[in-house]
């Protein structure tokens, strides 16, 4: 089959690879319709190539048809449409019971001290064969795979995958007071579902971000946004009785705008010899801290920062004394996917479409376009916001 693959630092080619197959009883083989490009996906394009290997395939957020089951499927037959979560799960440890699939002690990656498997993301977490691909190997497929309907497009269900759990996760995680105002940095795909979400659920919603036709996105869902500039602080304080924000979501992550010193680390590192990148990224890692550093100094006295961007920093440096004195709450964390999508089914699928997952996608290409679509994403080119691919 052809599938994306990973070639070095800022290169991924579509190469023909060794067709899936069931190796397990528990396993389904999906032919793939619909899968996306994430935000995520360039962390490994431009900083975590230590971690990956020369032909790994990519991509975490596959929808398709299922083509061949294992002999011990029980819920699943030949012809279901199904999502796949990012994130490769159990369904019965103490984590999974406990609503924290993406901590399942089963899959969980102990010689890393990495959470449960994931999907097309690097040795840390398993360096299980993703998604942008022809066909895809499901594991535990019972639990994991998501069965939808056939009536409606792929992309009214494609982003249960990941971004839409994500930022669903991140809402519930800020916390939002009755009354309060919920910021949210960066509208990229999860930010643009943070916000939008936010506003579903009956909160003000301001959203920073530098590019223009991600805040127009944005505008037309009602959100209120503003661009990233030198005053932005002082203008979300100046938007909230001079307190900041109630919450915030963090939707950005390690590759924020900012600090072009630790920016220059990252590409460095990301072309050193793996024996030498790995042990400066588990144990001396940084990341680009802008975004985390305005939620905090945003963030009114006694709210909360939620983290949905992806962190990978082993010595980022915090900055307690302000955290402590505005008695900030934090919460993080890969999206526990399977714990919220029952909740989101019944929003993908209304027809009036409340988190607008019909405008979201801003490019559609075919599967031997994937290269060129992951450079134009990853320099905000063209407009682009989210990309789908379709093998």
């Amino acid at each position: 089959m052809r599938a994306l693959t990973w070639q070095s630092t800022g290169t991924v080619s579509v190469e023909e690879v060794p067709d899936p197959r069931i190796e397990e009883p528990t396993d389904a083989i999906i032919r793939i319709t619909s899968s996306a490009i994430c935000g995520s996906d360039l962390h490994l394009y431009n900083v975590l190539g230590a971690f990956l290997d020369k032909g790994d395939v990519l991509g975490h957020e596959p929808m398709g048809i299922v083509v061949e089951v294992g002999s011990a499927i029980s819920t699943l037959a030949v012809g279901d449409r199904v999502v796949i979560p990012f994130v490769i799960a159990c369904g019965d440890c103490y984590m999974c019971r406990h609503g924290l699939t993406s901590q399942c002690e089963t899959t969980q990656n102990h010689q890393s001290g990495s959470g449960a498997d994931l999907y097309g993301f690097s040795e840390l977490y398993g360096s299980v064969p993703g998604g942008q691909a022809e066909f895809l190997r499901v594991r535990r497929a019972d639990f994991n795979a998501y069965k939808v309907g056939h009536e409606l497009a792929d992309e009214r269900y494609l982003f249960l995958s990941d971004i839409l759990p994500t930022a669903w996760q991140g809402v519930q995680y800020a916390q939002v007071p009755d009354g309060g105002t919920l910021a949210v940095l960066g509208l990229g795909p999860v930010g643009q579902f943070a916000a939008r979400i936010g506003r579903h659920l009956g909160h003000r919603v301001i959203a920073v971000d530098p590019v223009v036709e991600r805040r127009a996105m944005a505008e037309r869902h009602g959100i209120e946004t503003l661009d990233l500039t030198d005053d932005v602080l002082e203008r979300l304080r100046d938007a909230t009785d001079g307190r900041g924000p109630s919450s915030v979501v963090d939707a950005v992550g390690m590759e924020a705008h900012g600090n072009p010193g630790t920016s220059f680390i990252q590409s460095a590192v990301g072309v050193l010899p793996d024996a030498i990148a790995k042990p400066l990224m588990k144990k001396a890692g940084v990341d680009r801290l802008a975004a985390l550093h305005l939620a905090i100094d945003a963030v009114q006295r006694g709210g909360t920062v939620s983290l949905s961007g992806v962190y990978a920093g082993a010595a980022d440096p915090m900055p307690l004394v302000s955290m402590f004195d505005k008695q900030i709450a934090l919460r993080m964390g890969q999206c526990n996917v399977h714990h919220w999508r029952d909740e989101l089914l019944p929003l993908v699928e209304d027809p009036s479409d409340p988190l607008g997952v019909e405008d979201l996608v801003t490019h559609r290409v075919r599967l031997d376009r994937a290269p060129e679509m992951y450079d134009t994403f990853n320099e905000k080119a063209d407009g682009c916001i989210k990309v789908v691919i379709q093998p």
